[in-house]
């Protein structure tokens, strides 16, 4: 089993900055990738960004040249800069080794 910890989320003004962190912890293999996702109300769930063992990183379209994830061995984050509105969501920590695992969530607003 894989225990994913988040922290960070927050309440945000537009234009302004969060980092969010997860750390995993248990059965931890290599070579693995972890990354973040996002569900805002009445939407479905969708990837933000996610990066390999490696480093190796894809982003969805709305985030790039806005947000940076990277990794420190089992710990991943998400620099949000420049945040709108419609990135307010609760915001997912996964991680991928065969299957996938989810932390529990963490909310980022993003609202005047």
């Amino acid at each position: 089993q894989v225990q994913l910890v988040e922290s960070g989320g927050s309440f945000v003004q537009p234009r302004g900055s969060l980092r969010l962190s997860c750390a995993a912890s248990g059965k931890i293999f290599s070579p693995n990738a972890m990354g973040w996702h996002r569900q805002a109300p009445g939407k479905q769930r969708e990837l933000v960004a996610v990066i390999g063992s490696g480093g190796l990183t894809n982003y969805a379209d709305s985030v790039k040249g806005r947000f940076t994830i990277s990794r420190d061995k089992d710990t991943v984050y998400l620099q949000m800069n420049s945040l709108e509105p419609e990135d307010t969501a609760v915001y997912y920590c996964v991680y991928a080794y065969g299957t996938l695992y989810w932390g529990q969530g963490t909310q980022v607003t993003v609202s005047s």
